[in-house]
């Protein structure tokens, strides 16, 4: 598909709107099934509560990428707060595109969505996490303008790491 033949559209997610409900878990889904979201499809307890968990979040945002009226892309980002800065940031916690909508530029669009509304929240940084081997998304990253992240060259860069919790 080229870029100008599509119509694009960025829409922020109501979660309420059963459209938007149903297209973010199809996209999140599609996400999770690819390699570099882990290459497992989500649970059936994720996919029926999702929505509505998000729904409670005031922090929670979404955006999902229409081109020619079907579900492309998808963005999560949660509020949270710099300590160091004192102010609130927006971190990305998804940011996907379906193969078949690859290349007309849905991350560039996604991410200024995602960027204007940490702008009106008085965010002070928008934050994100990549795999190591994702150079495609590295690239689209450094492209937006993100750059990774350390606070002294001597003490290194950042890492992201996690302990999963059992329930």
């Amino acid at each position: 598909m080229t870029q100008a033949h599509a119509v694009i559209a960025i829409t922020a997610v109501d979660y309420s709107n059963p459209r938007h409900a149903t297209d973010l878990v199809e996209l999140l889904n599609a996400y999770a099934t690819d390699p570099m979201g882990g290459a497992e499809p989500l649970s059936d307890t994720c996919r029926q509560t999702l929505v509505a968990r998000l729904a409670e979040l005031p922090h929670a945002h979404s955006w999902i990428a229409y081109v020619d009226d079907q579900p492309a892309g998808l963005l999560n980002a949660f509020e949270g707060f710099s300590t160091f800065k004192a102010q609130p940031l927006l971190n990305v916690h998804d940011l996907a595109v379906n193969a078949d909508f690859r290349g007309l530029g849905l991350s560039q669009k996604l991410l200024a969505a995602a960027e204007q509304t940490a702008r009106a929240l008085g965010c002070c940084k928008v934050t994100l996490e990549v795999l190591s081997n994702n150079q495609i998304a590295q690239n689209a990253y450094l492209k937006y303008g993100f750059a990774g992240y350390e606070l002294d060259p001597q003490a290194g860069h950042a890492l992201f790491w996690q302990k999963m919790l059992d329930h």
